[in-house]
């Protein structure tokens, strides 16, 4: 596909954890009631994993020294602390669905440290899809499948070395997962500044122009004007 890959305005921010923080939490749970994925309205291919049904519970495991704001939930949803959506809601953000209240029946705690006390209230929220849409020319997506779906475009990517939205498919959420990569979510401007200023943990936020996925090895560094020139 094609190499260039520029900073697109109104800029986006891929959300990845914070490992090894001070707010370092994991969810899991044994008790998953599930139902069916979604799918692409035109192809029909699967286009997210299955749905998380009632009851929405579980354990946390603790790593820090305290409980983080957000963190990935079962069945490709988030899970966010009661502080953060009130005020999600409060500044007119959008792009969030659900806000289920989960029952946390334990928390265990890694490594040394003190005695949790009682968690946060914690709400399953899942991040909107459908509407925004990944360049699949500018993105560098290295995949062994072509693109066979103008809708979902998924292709399997074997590696990412930086994302690109299309141009006109925005239309003013802050949190989604896009077509043609629904995997990741991303995040606008406007939440990466409001992120901030509510000092929200166990996440951070990587320009999705420069977002790598890289499991095999398989990206070649992205050229840059400090690049000597080659010589022959």
């Amino acid at each position: 596909m094609a190499s260039d890959v520029s900073s697109p305005s109104p800029r986006f921010f891929v959300v990845e954890k914070l490992r090894g923080g001070h707010h370092d939490t994991e969810f899991g749970t044994d008790d998953l009631n599930t139902g069916p994925a979604p799918r692409c309205p035109r192809c029909g291919d699967l286009v997210g994993l299955l749905t998380w049904l009632p009851p929405y519970r579980g354990e946390l495991e603790l790593y820090g020294k305290d409980y983080g704001d957000l963190m990935y939930a079962p069945c490709g949803g988030l899970l966010i602390t009661e502080r953060f959506a009130e005020a999600f809601k409060a500044e007119g953000l959008t792009g969030l669905s659900g806000f289920h209240p989960v029952e946390i029946t334990r928390v265990r705690r890694k490594g040394r440290g003190p005695k949790p006390g009682p968690p946060p209230r914690y709400l399953f929220v899942m991040p909107a899809y459908g509407n925004p849409a990944l360049d699949m020319e500018r993105s560098r997506i290295l995949s062994k499948k072509p693109m066979k779906c103008t809708w979902c475009r998924y292709v399997g990517p074997d590696a990412i070395n930086g994302l690109v939205l299309e141009e006109g498919t925005w239309t003013g959420e802050d949190v989604f997962r896009p077509r043609g990569m629904w995997g990741v979510v991303i995040v606008s401007e406007r939440f990466m500044r409001f992120a901030e200023r509510q000092s929200t943990t166990h996440l951070t936020l990587v320009p999705m122009e420069k977002y790598v996925w890289d499991p095999l090895g398989l990206c070649y560094p992205r050229p840059t004007q400090l690049d000597p020139p080659a010589k022959g």
